[in-house]
């Protein structure tokens, strides 16, 4: 009788991981990792961004220093001082709602000692990447924090005056670092500084870790703001864009950095995620 129910019991664990494996995308199995950026949800707290998040099936999210954890929390907000019972507690509501941090950023320290304390938060709260836009002073600390924790550093592209708004200022920093080192590539701030930004993935061939992704409006005369649409609407060629990643064999985080509709985004961004999955799904 114990050996039947033994039997039975490893033949439900086959099932359930049948289905585990069955219910995997093709982007998932080639290493993408398809995540929100918290900021997409910057009007609410962390613990409802966490509840938006679970809402639209994402596993992942990479979250903002600063955005303010709420619930039981109250204003403490996402940063390295958090303490580490609040960090724990944090990793807990996570993966009870089927959601891992593996991300943070844009952050960015203005001393030795906050570098440290920046891979140590991330070493402690199991995430695999920081996203950053160091001073150009900071990129030999920087080097020996990435390979001393074993933590991935993506640079993201905000535009100018940011240093790093073009893929030519990134890699003439990083060339000749840890291939660790790379891109946060947003293709959204590419476009609107002018640049291409399937020319910009192209050139940064290898070194892309991550991307802030989305498409924008077209361009139209006299009006300033190209705000972002649903995937696949607007003006960047997406489809082009993720076919160019899975050229490159990309394996990193996509995040996901819907900022319109900040009120009430989450319709807007299942679409995305529905263009995402399907595109995704062709071109593997």
């Amino acid at each position: 009788m114990k050996k039947t129910i033994q039997q039975l019991f490893f033949i439900l664990l086959y099932f359930v991981i049948g289905l585990s494996v069955q219910a995997q995308t093709k982007a998932e199995a080639n290493g993408w990792k398809l995540a929100i950026q918290s900021y997409s949800f910057h009007r609410f707290t962390l613990m409802e961004a966490l509840d938006k998040t679970q809402e639209l099936g994402i596993k992942y999210i990479e979250i903002y220093p600063g955005h303010k954890l709420g619930g039981k929390f109250g204003d403490k907000v996402f940063d390295i001082h958090l303490d580490e019972a609040t960090q724990e507690e944090l990793k807990t509501i996570a993966a009870s709602k089927g959601i891992q941090i593996v991300a943070m950023g844009v952050a960015v320290q203005n001393n030795p000692e906050d570098w440290e304390k920046l891979f140590q938060f991330a070493k402690n709260m199991g995430m695999e990447l920081i996203t950053s836009e160091p001073a150009i002073n900071d990129w030999d600390l920087i080097d020996k924090l990435v390979r001393k924790y074993n933590i991935r550093l993506a640079v993201h592209n905000h535009p100018q005056p940011s240093t790093y708004w073009s893929p030519e200022v990134l890699l003439e920093q990083i060339s000749n670092r840890s291939k660790k080192i790379g891109s946060c590539a947003d293709v959204g701030h590419w476009a609107r500084a002018g640049l291409n930004p399937l020319d910009c993935l192209k050139q940064l061939q290898g070194r892309i870790g991550s991307l802030h992704f989305k498409d924008i409006m077209p361009k139209v005369e006299g009006v300033n703001e190209q705000h972002d649409v649903v995937w696949g609407n607007g003006a960047l060629n997406t489809t082009e864009l993720l076919r160019e990643l899975r050229r490159q064999d990309f394996d990193g985080i996509i995040s996901i950095e819907y900022e319109y509709n900040w009120d009430n985004s989450v319709p807007d961004i299942k679409k995305c995620i529905e263009y995402y999955n399907q595109t995704t799904e062709r071109i593997f």
